[in-house]
């Protein structure tokens, strides 16, 4: 009979699932009440709930402590959201977990975001979890039998699975607005369901319309191609928008480049505050976010594995050669597994910086606009395109200090308090309007023609300063320069990054309005990636 194990058990079931929906409620942003959602959201969550703590039950074997750990494990994940809405404006979704490694590897680009606060928390539940379970609770099988124990689990799990499929029957719709899911459907629902939709293309296979599959226009002439260099500056946006008192002569060398660009403006990018890879493959596919469904989230973890049709591809196919530079692990995001499914023949990483000068944690932008010019210098007869992607800005810019000085040099009136994040930023923006300046140099240098596309991937993470000075409206800045070009004013244009690809291959000559690589807006009409199977 399994009465005795469900007086055991029954207790912590209840109260843990009642106290899962108080933990949800401490989310930000604010949830919708539990008793107004959907009858399908909180079976779901009910059927999750009693799958994971079955699964608990089996190993710990100790009702009060799975529920606890259960419980400890939910909280962790509800501080870790509210710290990535209050940095990011977005909660965290499921396609964050694998950041959980990352953060092992990577710590100082994830942990201070956590909060000294809220990581003392974390570690106080799981603490109590641990104490709860081995000092106040001994094992079920040490007065049930083995099979009562092992029936009753089995009983909780197809409780689970019962709900989960009622739940599947009317399935809850998502937006992939995180924000506007999370506030239906409640955090363990919104989770299951992104993970759904990401593995569902997997399943049935699906077609993703890709602006530069069919611009296959056969190579021009090598010899007259230019060399072409884009720069995505890490966190680069033009600050002096956010607050009149930053030096107008901040970004001396980005206003001359702009002055004397083909093109000029604000970009629309995929991201806020981080999320780099967004904007980068928004720009070198030249696909909208919009069109990738759940991939938008992050197009690295499945669908750039397709090896997609992109800026660098269409470029290898007209003769150049085509390489990424970023001072930093090529293995962050896969990026030594992707690029050359996405058309790059070399990738320098960190371990082509060794011994480069550093401007804080990272590999200054001044050694990588060296590390530029030399590949400019050393190209032979084939073309060259270089994607830059920097990281000196990358922060998180409260762990670094403030330098004597720095104030007086980069304000002509002082901030208001709580703004010594912006005072380090702009200590970098001024590296990076250095490097901009020597990178014309160097492609002024050599005798074949030239171009510079530079952009911002996103702007960066000063929550503090926006309360202070309020809130950017997320675009960054962009320029198009062509070497031997007009001397005249940029033409200003405000871009989608979707867009801006497409733009500076025209603007360098390497393709018409007419052309195959088609604008996002008619993605309808172009080539199709169709996405693989599990079994490849």
């Amino acid at each position: 009979m399994l009465e005795s194990f469900w007086s055991a058990v029954a207790p912590a079931v209840i109260v843990s699932g009642a106290l899962s929906l108080l933990v949800e409620s401490l989310l930000r942003p604010k949830l919708r009440p539990f008793w107004r959602r959907r009858a399908a959201a909180l079976a779901m969550h009910g059927g999750l709930w009693l799958l994971l703590l079955t699964v608990l039950l089996l190993v710990l074997q100790r009702p009060v402590f799975a529920a606890t750990a259960l419980l400890a494990g939910l909280l962790f994940v509800v501080l870790v959201s509210n710290a990535k809405y209050q940095a990011l404006r977005e909660p965290f979704i499921f396609q964050d977990f694998e950041y959980f490694s990352d953060a092992l590897k990577h710590p100082r680009l994830y942990l201070p975001f956590l909060g000294t606060v809220r990581a003392v928390l974390a570690v106080a539940a799981f603490a109590a979890a641990l104490v709860a379970g081995l000092a106040l609770e001994e094992s079920l099988l040490a007065s049930l039998p083995a099979d009562d124990f092992l029936t009753g689990s089995a009983v909780l799990a197809t409780a689970g699975i019962l709900l989960m499929t009622l739940a599947a029957r009317a399935k809850p719709a998502v937006t992939l607005d995180a924000v506007c899911d999370l506030r239906q459907l409640g955090l363990l629902t919104a989770l299951w369901r992104y993970g759904e939709e990401e593995l569902a293309p997997w399943r049935a296979p699906r077609d993703f319309a890709v602006p530069f599959d069919e611009a296959t226009n056969g190579p021009a002439a090598i010899s007259t191609q230019p060399h072409l260099v884009v720069v995505q500056s890490e966190s680069f946006f033009d600050a002096r928008r956010l607050y009149p008192g930053i030096r107008s002569d901040l970004l001396r060398e980005f206003d001359a480049l702009q002055a004397a660009a083909a093109c000029r403006g604000q970009v629309e990018v995929a991201a806020w505050g981080a999320n780099t890879v967004r904007t980068e493959f928004a720009f070198l596919s030249g696909l909208a976010g919009e069109s990738l469904g759940i991939h938008r989230f992050n197009p690295y973890r499945r669908l750039a594995a397709q090896g997609i049709a992109t800026l660098a591809s269409f470029l290898q196919h007209r003769g150049y050669r085509t390489v990424c530079v970023h001072p930093y692990s090529a293995s962050f995001y896969s990026r030594d597994r992707l690029f050359p499914r996405l058309g790059f023949d070399q990738f320098i990483d960190i371990r082509g910086f060794a011994g480069a000068a550093r401007s804080g944690p990272y590999v200054g932008d001044l050694a990588v606009a060296e590390k530029v010019c030399c590949l400019l210098h050393d190209a032979s007869e084939q073309p060259l395109f270089v994607l830059v992607i920097t990281m000196e800005n990358h922060g998180p810019l409260h762990l670094e200090k403030l330098r004597s000085g720095d104030v007086e040099r980069l304000y002509s009136q002082p901030p208001p308090g709580g703004c010594d994040d912006l005072t380090i930023y702009l200590r970098h923006l001024g590296n990076a309007d250095r490097m901009a300046g020597r990178l014309r140099t160097g492609l002024e240098a050599v005798p074949r023609a030239g171009g510079l596309c530079w952009f911002g991937d996103h702007v960066p993470i000063m929550p503090g300063v926006y309360r202070a000075l309020g809130e950017p409206d997320g675009q960054t800045d962009y320029f198009i320069w062509r070497k031997g070009g007009s001397q005249g004013p940029g033409v200003p244009l405000d871009l989608k990054i979707e867009d801006l690809g497409r733009r500076f291959l025209q603007e360098m000559g390497l393709l018409g309005s007419g052309d195959g690589v088609a604008p996002s807006s008619n993605l309808a009409v172009v080539g199709r990636v169709r996405a693989a199977s599990p079994d490849g």
